[in-house]
């Protein structure tokens, strides 16, 4: 057995811990079976945005006649595109790799690995033990029990990457942000997108209103069944096909395609890595269970990032990072907060949201305030033809607090940021929106209107 002072278990944002234990000379573990970067860099966020960022560009083309222009797409190089993405992931990966195999104050242990007793956990023929553990185990796509699925070659967000042509047709089976981001990607590049949904919505946890023009805008270019749950799927030749059935009249479908793609959620690694055996305490779901300063329920056990379940964003679990090794080391503890932790959608159109939903606060019995404001009432909204597009937030009406801001439209990624940092910083009320100059003509005016905007809902 070897001995350890800190051991992380994951080389995602696990890695900002172990970058932090070895710079202040603990002896350091590293466990990953593993590519360095964990699900964002290799399977995740980062090579989906190198997709995602052509299809932006097609759908640009497809609509520039709005603006006068008539343009068209002339070829789509999928394969290029897809060696592209692979290579930069690749050369990420890479440059990671190399520094850590290089810094001797560190030992990887490229094995996947299983709790075997307390602090200790057994990785390929080693067997070792730390004095502080970090659980940074991630999560995996969750492939439901469908009939038939053990004898059906289908697509993950794990597995999509790899794929060396441009299927004709796409069965997707879920329609969050996984099937949303793809279905938009695919569809952009010329395949035939179907998005087999059990919500009356895609993206169903955003703002109502951001699902609804989301699901009518994504019909412009696919075909998307709410409120259908998959229940079967079966491949003859080269044809998949995903038997549904409608949840309000019973009513059986069935979809085909030259490819199938499940989206359904995401499950923790933690019937892999065992962690009860260290005394640390799961959820119903598996996720490791961790008090509001990332603890587990035994001493010096830490966790985070998608192994807690709580906001599955590579930026959340970064700043999760940070808080556990600060509670790691230091007497003074820090809670964790989430009030200001955003996320984007990376669709066409975008969606963006931050902290409260107008329901959610109502139930918390905030006395609210709800502005909105659309693109085509701004200067430059009217200038890009947009017509759709909108920012909502929601105040507190004592305080001027802001409490949650979604935006539904171009750029929405971008926008949402000066709302972000209102909310964490100073008091968070929304006075910056007015005390900081907005350029006009510029896009930002809308998120100052939909502030001007505010009244009781």
């Amino acid at each position: 057995m070897e001995t350890f002072d800190v051991l992380v278990i994951g080389a995602g944002s696990g890695m900002i811990v172990a970058a932090n234990a070895v710079a202040n000379g603990f002896k350091t573990a590293l466990v990953e079976s593993g590519p360095i970067g964990g699900t964002c860099v290799n399977r995740g966020c980062v090579p989906s945005k190198m997709l995602i960022y052509p299809a932006d560009v097609v759908s640009v083309i497809h609509e520039a006649e709005k603006l006068g222009i008539r343009a068209r797409v002339d070829a789509i190089n999928f394969e290029r595109i897809m060696k592209r993405t692979q290579r930069l992931v690749a050369e990420d990966v890479e440059r990671q790799t190399r520094a850590v195999e290089q810094d001797t104050r560190i030992k990887w242990f490229r094995r996947k690995c299983e709790f075997v007793s307390d602090y200790t956990l057994k990785t390929g023929e080693d067997v070792v033990r730390a004095d502080k553990v970090f659980i940074v185990s991630g999560a995996r796509p969750n492939v439901p029990a469908l009939k038939g699925i053990e004898n059906v070659d289908f697509l993950t967000s794990d597995t999509v990457l790899s794929l060396k042509a441009l299927p004709k047709s796409l069965v997707v089976i879920g329609g969050g942000y996984v099937a949303a981001e793809y279905g938009h990607f695919f569809s952009s590049v010329g395949t035939d997108v179907t998005i087999i949904q059990r919500s009356s919505t895609i993206l169903p946890d955003e703002e109502p209103e951001i699902s609804r023009l989301l699901t009518e805008e994504m019909r412009k270019t696919m075909e998307v069944f709410t409120g259908y749950e998959a229940v079967e799927v079966m491949e003859e030749g080269s044809t998949k096909t995903v038997v549904a059935r409608s949840l309000a009249s019973g009513q059986v479908k069935e979809f085909s395609g030259e490819a199938i793609l499940i989206a359904a959620g995401r499950v923790p690694n933690s019937d892999i890595l065992k962690p009860e055996r260290t005394g640390v305490e799961l959820d119903k779901d598996g996720f490791v269970r961790v008090n509001e300063f990332l603890e587990t329920r035994k001493k010096n056990i830490y966790a985070f990032g998608d192994a807690i379940g709580k906001q599955m964003f590579k930026h959340v679990a970064n700043y999760e990072a940070q808080i556990a090794w600060h509670n790691a080391v230091h007497d003074h503890k820090v809670k964790v907060d989430y009030d200001a932790a955003p996320h984007a959608v990376f669709t066409h159109p975008q969606v963006a949201s931050v902290g409260m939903k107008e329901a959610e606060a109502s139930r918390l019995r905030h006395k609210i305030l709800v502005g909105i404001a659309f693109y085509k009432d701004t200067a430059q909204g009217a200038a890009m033809a947009e017509t759709g597009g909108f920012v909502k937030v929601i105040v507190e009406e004592k305080t001027g607090k802001i409490l949650g801001a979604h935006i539904i439209g171009p750029f929405a990624s971008m926008l949402i940021q000066e709302i972000i940092n209102a909310m964490a910083s100073g008091d968070g009320t929304f006075v910056p929106m007015f005390k900081g100059l907005h350029i006009h003509p510029s896009m930002t005016e809308v998120v100052q209107n939909a502030f001007s905007n505010l009244k009781q809902p």
